[in-house]
């Protein structure tokens, strides 16, 4: 993926904020994580760094126009970078190429570690996605919004959350955020809930679902979607 180098100063009121917010490890609630988990908020706090409570991945996909295969949206997909701090995030997010400055089309991911931003990934095969459309003016703002929710451990049901998407499109763009059951529908309408809360999303946008056995079938992320809220 192509990256433009920014100051970092054009990111430090971001920094700041998000600082402040509660993306560490709470002792309260250590019990929930994984021996894993537990050993690399260790390391590093002991490092003196700020861990994150998930570790994650940026993807990105330079999209074939035409029929989408399983072979080539795999083959397509580019493991950008991983983070699992605060100090992390911020290195390799001040560096990323802006949405306003990737092609089209082109989707961009930020996921769990371990899991692929892929419909056929068992973490997500039983899942799905809410859907929002944004003109592209006002799409890098509220992807950045987003991603600073899911980095910083902000939205409800944060465990049954998978990912999130960019699509970068001719006319438009989409974000799109992955859960993990599609069947829980208080999970599904809780998520929706409160990612309208953390983007302020205006009343005018529609919110739209569709499992992802849905786009197996129908072999579309987009179209046909099932719920509208």
């Amino acid at each position: 993926m192509e990256v433009e180098a920014e100051k970092d100063s054009e990111h430090h009121s971001h920094e700041n904020s998000y600082s402040g917010s509660q993306p560490l490890l709470e002792s309260a609630d250590s019990h929930s994580f994984s021996q894993d988990q537990r050993e690399r908020h260790a390391r590093e706090l002991k490092a003196g760094l700020h861990p994150l409570k998930y570790k994650f991945v940026f993807w990105y996909t330079r999209r074939t126009p035409g029929v989408r295969t399983q072979t080539s949206y795999e083959d397509n997909i580019k493991k950008i970078v991983e983070f699992s701090t605060v100090e992390g995030f911020w290195v390799c997010y001040c560096h990323l190429a802006r949405p306003s400055a990737l092609p089209s089309p082109t989707d961009l991911h930020l996921f769990k570690d371990g899991i692929r931003p892929l419909w056929e990934d068992s973490a997500n095969c039983n899942g799905g996605k809410w859907i929002i459309r944004f003109k592209k003016v006002v799409s890098g703002r509220f992807w950045e919004d987003l991603v600073l929710a899911l980095v910083g451990d902000q939205l409800d049901y944060s465990d049954d959350i998978c990912g999130a998407v960019l699509s970068i499109r001719f006319n438009e763009d989409i974000l799109s955020v992955w859960n993990r059951n599609a069947s829980d529908n208080q999970a599904v309408m809780a998520l929706r809930d409160s990612i309208k809360r953390h983007l302020k999303l205006p009343h005018n946008y529609i919110m739209e679902y569709k499992p992802h056995d849905a786009s197996l079938r129908d072999n579309s992320s987009y179209r046909n979607t099932w719920l509208r809220g």
